[in-house]
């Protein structure tokens, strides 16, 4: 009731009375008013006034478990949250809500974690009250084998979502790095509990760098945040809200494509390797090539200087630009 609540005033705008609201959730005007003070507590300015009833007077820049599902408007992508003000990775979390049986669909968002961690077992820097760390769990009925190409779908998602919210055109590093201005703004992570030939369950882990204002010494020259590229805040429950939009609509048409072939326009059009020269580090040993975009297994196509097409698949080998990052 409470985020039900949080969304009436939000969308209204004007004074909603206790009697409304009381008639609206059929509860009493004392749990209304327990409510309230819960919202007043988290943040949220609350104006009450006798014979008018509740405003919203102004939201701050909180993640709550209220305030996300106050925003998100999809039909199953984020519509169940699980929050923590503080845990050790919303990925882990995630693992344990699938096996709890949490349904498709289900986000776990936290304000900080304390093991934050990216591709390859690398960690992720998790501060309080800046950034989003998030991670949509899915049931999906489709071969393993498939899992990894929910990464790309939601890099896409992201990187659209940006744009809605902010105006910047982020680019996606193949394959699951969104960037601006040639620095990393958000890290993606894919796992997932199969059988042989059943998908138990996918997580799909998600950082973004919002409004974190400095960075480490020895990511400051490849990382960045929404805040350092636009010169203001950005609310993060409006992008979590905006990711899961993009992503519900991205999934399914990648479902009813069965693979990427329907994204694929989208996605190689910011893609920032596209046309681009590349270092590919592959275990067999580092080599030269041009990056001619993805196909629709989500494999990115190169081509090397001897002029051999090879189809890299993620799990195998990182890209680099020749002279950085990017």
């Amino acid at each position: 009731m409470k985020a039900e609540i949080l969304r009436l005033l939000k969308e209204t705008g004007e004074y909603i009375s206790g009697q409304q609201l009381c008639d609206r959730f059929s509860v009493s005007r004392t749990a209304v008013w327990k409510a309230v003070e819960q919202l007043k507590k988290e943040g949220y300015e609350i104006e009450a006034v006798r014979n008018k009833g509740y405003r919203l007077v102004e939201s701050p820049d909180i993640i709550s478990k209220a305030e996300i599902e106050s925003m998100v408007k999809t039909k199953w992508a984020g519509r169940q949250v699980i929050y923590y003000d503080e845990t050790d990775s919303t990925n882990i979390q995630a693992k344990l809500a699938g096996e709890n049986g949490a349904p498709h669909g289900t986000l776990v968002v936290a304000d900080r974690q304390s093991a934050g961690k990216g591709r390859r077992g690398r960690s992720w820097d998790s501060p309080r009250g800046q950034c989003i760390y998030m991670t949509l769990l899915l049931r999906p009925k489709f071969e393993p084998v498939k899992a990894p190409m929910l990464t790309l779908v939601m890099a896409l998602s992201v990187a659209e979502a940006v744009k809605e919210q902010t105006g910047f055109e982020a680019g996606i590093k193949w394959p699951n790095d969104i960037v601006l201005n040639k620095k990393k703004i958000c890290g993606i992570l894919t796992e997932m509990s199969t059988e042989i030939d059943y998908i138990n369950y996918v997580i799909t882990g998600v950082g973004i760098n919002t409004n974190q204002e400095e960075f480490p010494e020895e990511i400051r020259g490849r990382a960045t945040s929404l805040l350092l590229e636009g010169g203001r805040p950005v609310r993060r429950s409006r992008l979590i809200a905006a990711v899961m939009e993009r992503y519900e609509k991205n999934y399914m048409t990648f479902m009813e494509a069965g693979d990427l072939s329907l994204l694929l326009p989208e996605y190689n059009r910011i893609l920032v390797n596209y046309n681009q020269e590349v270092r590919v580090l592959d275990p067999k040993g580092e080599y030269h090539a041009h990056a001619m975009g993805i196909n629709e297994k989500g494999e990115l196509i190169v081509v090397t200087l001897e002029g051999e097409e090879k189809h890299i698949f993620s799990g195998e080998v990182s890209v680099r630009g020749i002279y950085g990052y990017v």
